[in-house]
């Protein structure tokens, strides 16, 4: 039986498999023929012949062309007629023209499976195979699938979309007491998954809570197997700068909450962003940010990355004609904003920058910090990379730093030429070229595998445990935030020393209608007013608050209030901190979850004359 999904008409759609039906394959499966296998080590098909390998499969390496010779350890056969059996299943490292006669050859063999690697699609021949009953899988990799199903791939931050809470051994595909699963079972929902995603019980001793490894390396099995680490043939821990089990957890817990393919955590929210460009600039490249930005981020765009010869255009991201143009430029790599924008809570229009990114062929990538996954998941309105300073809601709590970059998988890397990091052989890795090898997992491992090896800035484990303890309430305590900061706008927007205020949700705000479509259960609970009286109106409102914590982060149970003018947004000119919606008036919000009441009697007498 088929176990691909189908269309009305019933033809079979191979955009998605059941977890099940990949399960079963990789279970059942024992013996493989890799046509097209490589004796070159850097190439895909050896580092998939060799994983398999490791895992206790019996692959026979099939290649015409250096048929006699040996690809590690096993004799080169010139096609499936001269194979010493019949194999269960035919892995084809050819292109999706090539795959088609290759899968009838397959059907003739005997094979019980035709598996068609990353990039290899051939919908004709997958029909063929399956009428004379072949189950077919198609631009997907063996070793990945089993990484991602069997534990691996949780050690490298990427969403596995496995939640159970039965102990598994890592890396094998059999453990004697799993039942085997008949049913795909229905996407678990957001709180699930904000609780489960990325963790199981300790294998060894039955936790059922994340460990903390306080470690900073991690032992071989043995020569050989610390040289596939090294190489990036297998999946594992090497050293705690490039990863870190317990940050791993967190790691993909971020990826599924915000439906990418993986994500990479940084000890910061700006190591994140740096980290984030990193794969994609060159000396002299520049991305296009929104001006609306944090004033930190405006000051580490605007001059600090001039260091490394990266630029930026700051545009008003509500003027798409605006973005079009600046887009347009030689050298642009990316287009960057804020989902909910800090300070001010503007909405940005997703879908219509990422159209302009299309246009130009290059990523968009959105910092959902403020609003976070429980109220908007940029990924589905088309953001390619999405950053987060967990620092602020992710951990909650004000007692954890630390930054994440999500990518979604979706972005095409060999669309132009833009993007060499990626899409060109590293030299560091011995002329390995990661789309080609990773593919959809690329962008991520080079995150591990060259950014924090690289720039260093690791998170802590520490650090990780508190903020995977953060996003087990973060739905709870979002929909908190956002009431609470309801009730405190519709107060200060009533207020008679109160000249505006910018809230998304308010009925109006100009950004009402994006938030609606973004943010459906709500605006966030960030967002700024203006004082009448000026700078020193707005410095006379913060230090009369006794409740309110008048500190520079957001995103803490308690209720926090600042002035950017005379702190986050100090450093920019008086033109950037008006774009900014940082104002020499403006004083930020970042509502908490007391007592409503006493939040707004503590504004309430900071506002008095």
């Amino acid at each position: 039986m088929n176990m691909a999904e189908h269309d009305p008409a019933g033809a079979p759609v191979h955009d998605s498999y059941s977890d099940a039906f990949i399960r079963s394959i990789l279970s059942d499966v024992r013996t493989i023929a890799m046509v097209g296998a490589s004796a070159n080590w850097n190439r895909p098909s050896n580092f998939a012949m060799k994983y398999l390998q490791a895992k206790g499969y019996k692959v026979y390496p099939v290649n015409p062309g250096v048929a006699g010779r040996e690809i590690l350890g096993e004799p080169v056969h010139a096609s499936l007629d001269t194979l010493p059996e019949t194999v269960d299943m035919v892995d084809i490292f050819r292109n999706s023209a090539a795959a088609g006669p290759i899968a009838d050859e397959a059907v003739r063999h005997g094979a019980r499976v035709v598996w068609m690697q990353l990039g290899v699609r051939n919908d004709e021949a997958a029909a063929r195979a399956e009428a004379a009953g072949l189950r077919v899988v198609m631009n997907r990799c063996p070793k990945i699938e089993f990484s991602r199903l069997f534990g691996e791939l949780s050690w490298h931050g990427f969403d596995s979309k496995v939640i159970s809470s039965r102990r598994r051994t890592v890396g094998q595909a059999r453990p004697a007491n799993a039942p085997a699963a008949s049913t795909q079972a229905p996407p678990p929902g957001f709180e699930t998954r904000a609780i489960h995603a990325g963790a199981a019980p300790d294998p060894t001793t039955g936790a059922r809570s994340t460990p903390i490894f306080q470690t900073t390396a991690f032992v071989f099995d043995d020569v050989e197997h610390a040289a596939s680490l090294f190489n990036l043939q297998t999946f594992g821990n090497i050293y705690a700068r490039l990863s870190n089990p317990t940050t791993a957890v967190l790691e993909e817990r971020i990826a599924s909450l915000e439906g990418g393919r993986g994500t990479t955590c940084t000890a910061s929210g700006h190591s994140a962003q740096m980290v984030a460009l990193l794969p994609l600039m060159e000396p002299g490249d520049r991305i296009v940010a929104s001006t609306r930005l944090y004033g930190g981020s405006i000051t580490q765009f605007g001059k600090t990355f001039r260091k490394f010869d990266w630029h930026c255009s700051f545009v008003d991201t509500d003027d798409m004609d605006a973005v079009r143009e600046a887009a347009a430029a030689p050298g642009v790599k990316a287009i960057f904003a804020e989902s909910l924008a800090n300070p001010g809570g503007v909405v940005s229009d997703m879908e219509a920058l990422k159209s302009v990114a299309d246009e130009v062929g290059v990523p968009l990538i959105i910092d959902n910090t403020m609003a976070t996954p429980y109220l908007c998941q940029p990924i589905e309105h088309g953001a390619d990379i999405v950053i987060h300073s967990t620092t602020k809601f992710l951990s909650g709590h004000g007692n954890a730093m630390g930054g994440a970059i999500v990518d979604s998988g979706r972005f095409d890397w060999f669309r132009n030429d833009r993007f060499p990091a990626l899409s060109q052989p590293e030299p560091a890795y011995h002329g390995l070229t990661f789309f080609e090898t990773f593919g959809d997992l690329a962008y991520t491992t080079y995150g591990h595998a060259v950014g924090l090896r690289d720039l260093g800035p690791t998170l802590a484990p520490m650090n990780a445990y508190l903020t995977l303890m953060g996003i087990e309430t973060l739905a709870l305590r979002m929909e908190r935030h956002v009431a609470n900061a309801r009730e405190v706008a519709g107060f200060l927007a009533s207020h008679p020393a109160v000249s505006w205020v910018s809230h998304a949700d308010l009925p109006d705000s100009p950004y009402r209608e994006l938030a609606r479509k973004y943010l459906p259960k709500g605006a966030g609970s960030v967002f700024t007013f203006g004082v009448r009286g000026g700078y020193e109106a707005g410095v006379r409102c913060v230090q009369g608050c006794e409740l309110l914590s008048h500190l520079a982060n957001i995103g803490d149970t308690r209720s926090l209030i600042l002035h950017p003018a005379s702190t986050t947004h100090r450093q920019l000119t008086d033109e950037q901190r008006a774009a900014a919606g940082a104002g020499d008036d403006v004083v930020r919000l970042s509502v908490g979850l007391e007592s409503v009441e006493d939040i707004i009697a503590d504004l309430e007498a900071a506002l008095a004359p």
